[in-house]
């Protein structure tokens, strides 16, 4: 069993951090800690909370230039687009706070004469954060600012590519003054991940990551009635209608397939154009793809980074290869992307057209440059194809008709629904996912639902 981590940049393939793994006593001594401290924390007053909180994305923020380039080099996304990482942080983490105040108050229930009674949320302990590398403050943040404003502790485990992003949240906790016990990390492996799941001090598991990974934290939190939220993968569909805007859907959904080099659990894979639209669709989006400019992401005009790591690309590869056996026509010719090599986390994107619900393109989650379109008849077609999945994280539509779109919507097995736009968080609303892209929801007053238990206060006043 390894002892320690290394994080091998896909920038040039050289090792750019190296973290010792926790021990055996430095696990136990943190879920100590946390329980310890919140213990204490479950009493402070929620503005309270909110000011230390704020406090700390202030002090994150103020590293926003070291934080986004630190991003680039742990997971290879252009040092063009991690900046956005740090403002969308920002922006999850300020609307959080800001609705606490709001979503943790006691909420009042009919008057009854010669009794009192509420509802008062409670706090569930510590929360143990599992986070992943492909946007790993978006991911994390959504978890931990809400945990703390609702009186847990959290402690965080973050994926061995991103150990940095772990230091930085304890860096602008403890420049806040958050008290001890409150926020911790540790820098685990798998065994012992699943391990403090299983074992006793763990309230509640945030994760996100694979459906394996998934299955995984359920297996090891079987033999507990603890709860765990879980965001996971997805193959989102996008349905461009007869009636859209063709310019606004071309740049949208190419920029929604391949931002990221495509490594997003909400990023489009599949795309089903209405037969009026579909030759001009399919145009317009290999023109654009072929204006991409991939090579060396800490370069400013790069906007198309490798993916994780050589390991990734070739199974990406292999996945396209496998959908053109299956019928795909791949449309984008990889000699124009010459920064794109075997054997290294550089490939060029590639969008798959000819193809049906037979081929693995519109059947499984790639995570990396590549989108299947296929051509559609009508909204009903649309509608089962969009269904025809085993996830269902995100879909959209690009429609100028709102009641289409708000019809097609209700029809659609998702727990996010676009209309003219995709692959976007918004902190006021719920984000969720249905079949195997999930459980529970973050985000928005729902939230803090899934990070506090309802206590009921039934009180006789009259005898």
């Amino acid at each position: 069993m390894p002892s320690s981590l290394k994080t091998i940049t896909p920038v040039d393939g050289s090792v750019y951090v190296e973290r010792t793994l926790a021990t055996g006593a430095e696990i136990a001594a943190a879920v100590a800690s946390a329980r310890a401290g919140q213990a204490s924390w479950r009493s402070v007053p929620v503005a309270e909370r909110a000011s230390l909180l704020t406090k700390a994305v202030d002090a994150f923020v103020a590293k926003k230039d070291e934080i986004a380039e630190e991003i680039t080099r742990q997971m290879g996304r252009p040092i063009s687009q991690s900046p956005g990482e740090v403002r969308g942080f920002e922006e999850r983490a300020r609307h959080m706070i800001a609705i606490a105040g709001e979503a943790l108050a006691d909420v009042e229930v009919a008057p009854k004469p010669g009794f009192t009674r509420f509802l008062r949320r409670e706090p569930l302990g510590v929360v143990f954060v599992v986070a992943p590398w492909n946007y790993p403050y978006l991911t994390s943040v959504n978890a931990i600012v809400p945990a703390l404003m609702a009186g847990n502790a959290v402690i965080l485990k973050h994926s061995a590519q991103t150990p940095l992003c772990a230091e930085r949240y304890a860096e602008a906790f403890k420049a806040a003054g958050l008290p001890p016990g409150l926020f911790q990390y540790l820098h685990l492996g798998h065994e012992d991940t699943a391990k403090m799941i299983a074992g006793d001090g763990i309230d509640f598991v945030a994760f996100t990551g694979s459906v394996d990974g998934g299955h995984a934290v359920m297996k090891a939190a079987a033999g507990r009635f603890i709860g765990a939220g879980l965001e996971l993968g997805g193959c989102d569909p996008a349905y461009v209608r007869a009636d859209a805007n063709l310019d606004h859907a071309v740049e949208n959904l190419v920029d929604g397939a391949f931002f990221n080099s495509g490594q997003s659990c909400c990023g489009i894979q599949r795309i089903y154009v209405a037969h009026e639209l579909y030759d001009r669709f399919l145009d317009g989006a290999v023109a654009l793809t072929n204006k991409y400019r991939l090579g060396n992401p800490l370069e400013a005009d790069t906007n198309l980074g490798p993916v994780v790591r050589a390991s990734a690309a070739k199974a990406i590869g292999d996945q396209i290869a496998a959908s053109v056996r299956a019928g795909a026509r791949p449309l984008i010719d990889p000699k124009g992307f010459p920064a794109a090599k075997d054997g290294t986390p550089y490939m060029a994107p590639q969008i798959l057209a000819d193809v049906d619900h037979r081929n693995p393109i519109m059947r499984e989650e790639c995570f990396g440059p590549v989108v299947g379109i296929m051509k559609v008849s009508s909204d009903d077609e649309a509608i089962r194809l969009m269904n025809d999945s085993r996830y269902g994280l995100t879909a959209a539509v690009w429609t100028m008709d709102e009641k289409a779109a708000i019809r097609i919507g209700a029809q659609i097995e998702t727990g996010t629904w676009f209309m003219n736009r995709c692959d976007y968080l918004d902190p006021a609303l719920a984000w969720t996912g249905v079949k195997d892209s999930g459980r529970g929801a973050t985000l928005s007053a729902v939230g803090y639902e899934h990070l506090t238990r309802p206590k009921s206060f039934h009180l006789r006043t009259a005898l």
